[in-house]
């Protein structure tokens, strides 16, 4: 395991968010959704696909808030542009399961 600065891990910005829409993503070479999140007034609204077709309906996804790194550059992923990199984890199956706030958190708001 390589060991970062206390600099390097600030230059990460991770934000809270919630899911305004989720749609299926058809065009992804692996299962996935297409995640439509607002972060609040100072970041906005951003797109992401995300692999947890496995363990979420799309019904489910609104309205759950998520933890997101808002500033890895764009990134083109078939018809849509990722703006954002939805946080999760491989359960002991290989599923993706979400990194979700336990508790409802003001949209924006950075890890401390």
């Amino acid at each position: 395991m390589k060991t970062i600065s206390f600099d390097d891990f600030l230059g990460v910005d991770l934000r809270v968010g919630e899911i305004i829409s989720a749609d299926p993503f058809p065009e992804a070479r692996k299962p996935a959704y297409i995640l439509t999140i607002d972060f609040g007034e100072e970041i906005g609204i951003r797109k992401s696909s995300a692999q947890i077709t496995e363990l979420y309906s799309l019904e489910e996804l609104i309205g759950q808030q998520v933890v997101a790194v808002v500033n890895f550059p764009k990134k083109q992923i078939g018809p849509i542009m990722s703006e954002c990199l939805v946080t999760g984890f491989h359960n002991q199956d290989g599923q993706v399961a979400l990194c979700l706030p336990d508790k409802q958190i003001p949209l924006g708001t950075k890890p401390l």
